[in-house]
């Protein structure tokens, strides 16, 4: 390996190590409490450091964010070789569900974090992985309709409906809401809740 190599895989490293602290600091202080400095000091080094990779907290809530929407994108793409639209639906939102329980930390940052909008405007790219991610379930939902499903819907609509009802049942888990049942049972629970959703978007 040469030195350019070396120097850019050791860049790589350092800026991982830096996104991984501050993703621990901001769910466990929250983004508001959380500085710069305590980044620094949570990795060992000093705050210039972070200054060489990111501007400011915003730009690393903005990367955190890229990453988390581009790992749901990624789930989205597995079911895509599923021909049969529908079924591709329903093979969509139990990988959101997946998603959601498998990675507590991402979804934590994408959705329920509490975070001023202001420190997701500091690219004029924002949310452009969210709206890709929106994109492909409007599309998916056209694909139904040419199928004879959904005629009378919206897709917009429709797909904030089903985008809510998983959202929802996510929430749900990583909130803590599903701890009056018993563990074992909790996870299934959830699943058998999203069967009914789809059994309902079935007749639509």
């Amino acid at each position: 390996m040469g030195v350019a190599d070396r120097k850019e895989r050791e860049k790589e490293e350092m800026k991982t190590k830096i996104l991984e602290a501050a993703k621990k600091l901001f769910l466990d202080h929250g983004f508001e409490k959380t500085s710069i400095r305590n980044i620094a000091e949570e990795i060992e080094y000093s705050p210039g450091t972070i200054y060489l990779y990111f501007k400011d907290k915003n730009e690393l809530l903005f990367a955190l964010h890229q990453e988390a929407f581009q790992g749901l994108i990624a789930k989205f793409m597995v079911v895509a070789p599923i021909e049969d639209p529908f079924e591709q639906l329903i093979a969509m939102g139990h990988e959101y569900l997946k998603f959601a329980i498998e990675n507590p930390e991402l979804y934590e940052l994408m959705f329920l974090m509490t975070a001023p909008i202001e420190a997701l405007e500091c690219r004029c790219d924002v949310w452009e992985d969210g709206h890709t991610a929106l994109n492909m379930l409007i599309a998916l939902i056209d694909a139904c309709k040419t199928k004879g499903y959904f005629k009378d819907q919206v897709s917009e609509d429709l797909a904030m409906m089903i985008w809510a009802n998983v959202h929802g049942f996510a929430s749900l888990h990583l909130r803590k809401r599903m701890s009056m049942f018993p563990e074992e049972e909790r996870i299934p629970r959830l699943q058998r809740a999203l069967e009914v959703m789809i059994e309902s978007l079935r007749k639509l």
